[in-house]
């Protein structure tokens, strides 16, 4: 599919609903679990009920989450960001769903969004639902921690970093709730864990208002998303997608760029301004 057939696509849109994956954080220089073919790439990351289960599990996460914290808080939005915010303004877009934990789309501006995941800026306790920032569990870690300061590291995706092996330390310390020494989680879906009912719910309703879809940066291999596409197709909605690699849902498109989101759509956000 060429450019200018995506740009009819969007032109000729006025209710779009986006959907975001891991492709269009990539650019900002956050590490992705899958390759161009929808593949893993490393190995699978947490799993929910290991971290509720396990306090060892909740040491590794969160010695590792200590490494990869930092670099993870300092990205930035990047032109697939502000373009689809822009475009947005332009009122172009009915509701962006993504599945990214990085905020990167509200920092880019974007008003009508849906973190189906959740947000890594948060903490939650799984006691009493107490929230605090992550920047606040950051001082804390490094604090209790000084050790892992110095640890040989690799970033990882979602803010995790790989220790080779130093975060399987008896001694690495966890924080507690400071309201009811509850076990802590960020306040995002692990893997095997459920979307909660009422983001599901919101995005659908955005679904039934929108005239299109535009997939942008993901392979849709998880279903949390997939199943949009699932419904826009049940409807009859057209869809289109920017996207490196194969996606889940290239039977139903009608149209895919494979590229750079980072530089197609701030290119389609210019072209569709003066159309």
């Amino acid at each position: 599919m060429s450019f200018d057939q995506l740009q009819a696509f969007v032109s000729s849109r006025q209710r779009l609903f986006v959907i975001t994956g891991a492709g269009c954080s990539a650019p900002s220089g956050i590490e992705t679990y899958r390759d161009d073919r929808g593949d893993w790439q490393r190995p699978a990351p947490i799993q929910h009920q290991d971290f509720i289960n396990s306090e060892p599990a909740r040491k590794r996460y969160w010695a590792r989450s200590l490494r990869g914290w930092p670099a993870f808080a300092a990205a930035r939005a990047n032109g697939a960001h502000t373009a689809l915010a822009d475009l947005e303004a332009r009122g172009r877009i009915e509701c962006v769903v993504t599945q990214n934990v990085d905020g990167l789309h509200q920092q880019a501006g974007q008003q009508r969004l849906i973190e189906l995941h959740g947000s890594l800026a948060r903490v939650v306790c799984l006691g009493c639902g107490h929230q605090q920032p992550r920047t606040r569990l950051q001082r804390w870690l490094e604090t209790h921690n000084p050790g892992l300061l110095s640890a040989p590291s690799q970033p990882a995706p979602d803010g995790d970093a790989d220790l080779g092996g130093a975060e399987d330390s008896a001694g690495v310390r966890i924080p507690e709730c400071p309201e009811c020494a509850g076990v802590l989680k960020p306040d995002v879906v692990f893997y095997g864990d459920s979307v909660p009912r009422s983001r599901v719910d919101q995005a659908f309703e955005a679904l039934q208002r929108a005239d299109g879809v535009l997939v942008v940066g993901t392979s849709l291999m998880v279903f949390s998303s997939f199943r949009f596409c699932r419904r826009a197709h049940q409807l009859g909605l057209p869809m289109a997608a920017v996207n490196l690699g194969k996606t889940r849902a290239d039977d139903w498109f009608h149209s895919k760029l494979q590229a750079d989101c980072a530089i197609v759509l701030p290119a389609l956000r210019d072209a569709c301004s003066v159309t």
